[in-house]
């Protein structure tokens, strides 16, 4: 499981999720890709996860280092927000903005602004509402007994989760496709595996149905510019090249 340090490094993006395995479902191609080319990449849960129907926190938190691992993240942590039940208020604001001035990302990665479960909304306004006021001087958190400089992130950006929301852009993540699968096949409380648990009820997500349509929801989005796979996002804030050949010239 990467450290949580007590001299946080700066992180390039930092990747929120309100349930352990949201941002491995969402984004693990994008940290991949973003790992590859040298960046510091970290996630942050939200919740335990202790609503879910399968597993229990221990599990999941097991879960959760396992993947944790396969993505070569530099930091994981949790914060323990209720789940189901926390709301964006000042309080959880505050725990979100204390992380961010801790990791000091560039780039944001978060939950999808609608989707099937009601957290996955509520977790992407949280999170979009206290990366704002986080480059507020005047909202004051401390760390560790010192007090935090604003720090506010280039980008918020939503993973695209179960509903079809159509993306601002897409990311090819060809090259790490298989390794974001294995990172969501490490939660096997959850998910569909060979060695059925039969002392687990079955579930939306349990079904070997819902990973297919996760790659079929990649390869769909990979068609769209001429590649294998690739991942959605949305952005609130209008996204700028630094030049042409940015842009992936392929025929579609």
């Amino acid at each position: 499981m990467p450290r949580n340090y007590k001299f946080y490094m700066k992180l390039d993006v930092l990747a929120f999720g309100v349930h352990p395995d949201d941002v491995e479902l969402g984004c693990a191609g994008t940290l991949l890709l973003e790992k590859s080319k040298g960046k510091r990449t970290g996630i942050i849960d939200l919740t335990q996860g202790e609503m879910g129907t399968r597993g229990t926190p221990e599990t999941r938190a097991s879960e959760s280092a396992r993947a944790a691992k396969i993505l070569q993240v530099d930091v994981r942590e949790n914060l323990r927000m209720a789940d189901g039940f926390f709301r964006n208020d000042e309080a959880h604001q505050k725990k979100i903005i204390q992380v961010i001035r801790r990791y000091r990302p560039e780039i944001i990665l978060c939950n999808a602004p609608r989707d099937r479960h009601p957290d996955h909304g509520r977790s992407a306004g949280l999170v979009a509402d206290a990366a704002f006021l986080s480059g507020l001087m005047k909202v004051e958190t401390s760390d560790a007994g010192k007090i935090q400089q604003a720090w506010r992130p280039k980008y918020v950006l939503n993973y695209i989760q179960d509903y079809y929301l159509n993306p601002n852009f897409v990311i090819d993540v060809s090259e790490h496709f298989v390794q974001k699968m294995e990172s969501i096949k490490a939660y096997d409380t959850q998910f569909y595996t060979d060695q059925k648990n039969d002392d687990e009820p079955e579930t939306y997500i349990s079904t070997p149905f819902f990973l297919e349509g996760i790659v079929n929801r990649a390869k769909m989005f990979g068609k769209m510019i001429g590649v294998e796979y690739a991942e959605g996002f949305i952005s609130a804030k209008m996204v700028g090249l630094a030049g042409l050949e940015a842009l992936i010239l392929k025929d579609t």
